[in-house]
């Protein structure tokens, strides 16, 4: 791909392996925002009403980013908050199945309600342990990343189909922050019922953004109970006419926050998702395959065929430290140094790397 420094300043001077800790926002996106406040200092509520369509267009945006339409698509401040506004729209009592040390974000809002819970373990057999468990457990509801934020392991999503196919009443709810923004992803043809995420990772959005997709499937099984104002559109005449994603936007809408996403789109469009995906995969392939050779993954990673663009490599504080030192930008992540690629990431920033690591 095209070399990014401009459009990226970080990382003229850092080897940023960090995305997963925060995306980097883009020179194009800093200049839109800039305007945008611009327009609202000199032009106060007049530029606010034109916040509704411009909500509008960005739920459109995200909509056809992930080939599903705007009346799935709910605009969120955070995965958090959506999660949340999920799980108190389903019935009380259901059995949830969860993965064994899960993202907080995706175990502890079902922990702290009064579901029945089960777990699968996370490793190198994953899709086996989780078809046993549904087998065992008969859940009504799976819950989990597509992708593990501290190893990277990627569930496969062909066998979430074959899995939806053998058990159609079970209610498949995602956390993608790790994984949408890397692939073309389509919603539709998916096995998965609800995906949500936040956009300061991959999606290079900044803070403040989100979103959930919803199939008209699991809108029935699911009855939100956060209401407000936005929820009905600003009209006291609709309370009794609340569309479905009312639910999850109950308040204004910070048009600078999510504009800021459907602006990302339109860059992540640009560039061609399907560009990015080949991208990502040549440098994971080359980066698993020395890490590998050096014996720095765990055998959960290596027995594995399918990975993300996250890696945990065996380090201490001291190797930390030492990549700091060199500008190599990473996180220190359970047991280990977690580091991630994104499309800015050349082949020369993972030969950097590696020269730190031999």
């Amino acid at each position: 791909m095209k070399d990014f420094k401009d459009q990226f300043p970080v990382t003229r001077q850092y080897t940023y392996l960090n995305t997963a800790s925060c995306g980097l926002l883009s020179k194009s996106l800093v200049e839109w925002r800039r305007e945008h406040d611009e327009n609202l200092l000199l032009g106060g509520s007049m530029f606010r009403d034109l916040h509704k369509e411009h909500i509008r267009e960005i739920r459109r945006s995200v909509g056809h980013f992930f080939f599903t339409s705007e009346e799935n698509v709910a605009l969120v401040p955070n995965f958090s908050f959506g999660m949340n506004t999920v799980l108190e729209g389903l019935p009380k009592g259901q059995k949830i199945l969860l993965l064994n040390g899960d993202y907080p974000s995706i175990n502890w809002p079902v922990e702290n309600r009064d579901f029945e819970i089960c777990y699968a373990e996370i490793d190198e057999n994953l899709e086996q342990n989780i078809e046993v468990a549904v087998e065992k457990y008969q859940p009504d509801i799976f819950a989990f990343s597509i992708v593990q934020y501290i190893s990277g392991i990627l569930i496969d999503l062909n066998f979430l189909k074959r899995l939806k196919l053998k058990y159609p009443g079970l209610l498949l709810i995602t956390d993608a922050t790790q994984f949408l923004g890397t692939t073309n992803f389509n919603f539709e043809e998916n096995a998965i019922d609800v995906i949500g995420a936040s956009s300061y990772k991959w999606m290079l959005a900044g803070y403040g953004n989100g979103f959930f997709l919803i199939k008209q499937e699991a809108q029935q099984k699911i009855s939100p109970i956060t209401i407000g104002l936005n929820s009905a559109d600003a009209s006291f005449s609709k309370t009794k006419k609340i569309e479905f994603v009312g639910g999850f936007e109950p308040g204004h809408q910070d048009t600078i926050n999510y504009g800021s996403l459907g602006e990302s789109i339109r860059y992540l469009e640009e560039l061609g998702t399907d560009t990015i995906e080949r991208h990502l995969a040549s440098i994971n392939e080359i980066a698993k395959r020395e890490f590998t050779k050096l014996g720095l993954l765990e055998p959960a990673v290596t027995n594995r065929v399918l990975h993300s663009c996250i890696f945990n490599i065996k380090g201490d504080a001291a190797l930390f430290q030492k990549l700091k030192e060199n500008k190599v930008i990473a996180s220190l992540r359970g047991k280990g140094i977690r580091l991630s690629f994104h499309f800015y990431n050349s082949e020369k920033d993972l030969e950097k790397l590696l020269a730190l690591l031999y």
